[in-house]
């Protein structure tokens, strides 16, 4: 597999961080920064570094939106999210979600982080986000969170993540049960965006704190997820046109990128744990979504970037940070596990 390049993700970045949107292929300058972008691209570079450690452009960026996160962090542990064009926040403090995808890319670098200086950075923010995953109060914000205190636990070990993860994790679980019924394995009474991220953040709970508890919850929202999603072989992601409520109606189109990656990380979790083919399988069906295997048959990617999405009428094609690192996340952990098992064959 030929790895998509960071040609469109330079496009959209300067020494500051990364523009949130774009006018076609063109950076949209007044939308200016903010930390789920960053977040995000720190995660995509880092992981590109993984599979290509000499890749000048990958460091210097990854150098970049840690800065840019550092700059971020409030003296509480939380973050300020939107940042103008001028640099100045505008924000007095971020959204749940953006302060848990700075957990979330701040364990990744913990645990991934090629230079050593970069890792203690990472966790030494992380441990002062730990203050805030109490203040957390939305399940994609917790799971984000979830996933950076599964990589730093799996990094170091330390009690404070582990701690935290398993706090957050027992929360999912409660929720789970709490809202799931025969008809409905779900954690809400309503799928909305990045819904894979929910079973996958008690996957990777499972594999870095060894509860069974939490692997057993995660496949079964995994399982209603994919009993939702995937028709005839193809990946069909709620789309953000109306949601999907318990009893009601799916929403078909307004799908999202981010919804292929979580799709993708989610399969590649559970293969991770029990090794099934099947799992692989199914990330590779999501990940084709990319490529053209949608209900419309049009690829969204595009050299290093992607589309924002697949509407009524055809494309979306403005192509910005969320839609570009999601295709790009999506290829590289694809890369990664072909990667892994061509050396498990020889």
């Amino acid at each position: 597999m030929t790895l998509p390049p960071l040609d469109h993700v330079a496009v959209l970045s300067d020494d500051v961080g990364i523009i949130q949107h774009a006018f076609e292929s063109v950076p949209n300058r007044s939308t200016g920064y903010c930390t789920d972008d960053v977040a995000r691209g720190l995660i995509v570079t880092l992981a590109r570094l993984r599979l290509v450690p000499n890749d000048a452009h990958a460091r210097r960026l990854a150098g970049v939106y840690l800065a840019f996160l550092h700059d971020a962090q409030l003296a509480d542990g939380r973050f300020h999210n939107f940042m103008s064009y001028e640099r100045g926040w505008l924000d007095a403090v971020g959204t749940h979600d953006s302060c848990g995808r700075a957990m979330w890319a701040l364990g990744y670098g913990a645990r991934f982080a090629p230079e050593p200086s970069w890792r203690r950075v990472c966790r030494a923010l992380l441990d002062r986000a730990l203050g805030c995953v109490e203040w957390l109060a939305y399940e994609r914000a917790e799971a984000y969170a979830m996933l950076g205190l599964a990589h730093a636990a799996l990094a170091d070990a330390a009690p404070g993540h582990r701690a935290a993860l398993r706090l957050l994790a027992e929360r999912s679980c409660a929720r789970f049960e709490a809202t799931a019924a025969e008809s409905w394995g779900w954690f809400e009474e309503a799928m909305t965006y990045d819904n894979a991220r929910l079973p996958e953040a008690l996957l990777r709970a499972a594999a870095a704190l060894g509860d069974a508890s939490f692997e057993r919850v995660g496949l079964a929202a995994l399982a209603f997820l994919e009993s939702v999603v995937f028709e005839d072989g193809i990946f069909v992601p709620i789309g953000n046109d109306g949601w999907y409520r318990r009893g009601g109606e799916r929403a078909r189109f307004g799908q999202q990128p981010l919804e292929a990656a979580a799709m993708v990380d989610a399969e590649l979790a559970a293969h991770a744990l029990g090794g099934e083919i099947a799992r692989l399988e199914a990330a590779e069906t999501a990940f084709g979504w990319y490529r053209g295997k949608n209900v419309l048959g049009l690829a969204l990617a595009q050299g290093g970037g992607c589309f924002d999405g697949l509407e009524r009428d055809g494309l979306n094609r403005n192509m910005g940070a969320e839609s570009t690192l999601a295709h790009l996340a999506a290829a590289y952990a694809m890369a990664d596990v072909r990667r892994s098992a061509l050396r498990v064959a020889r």
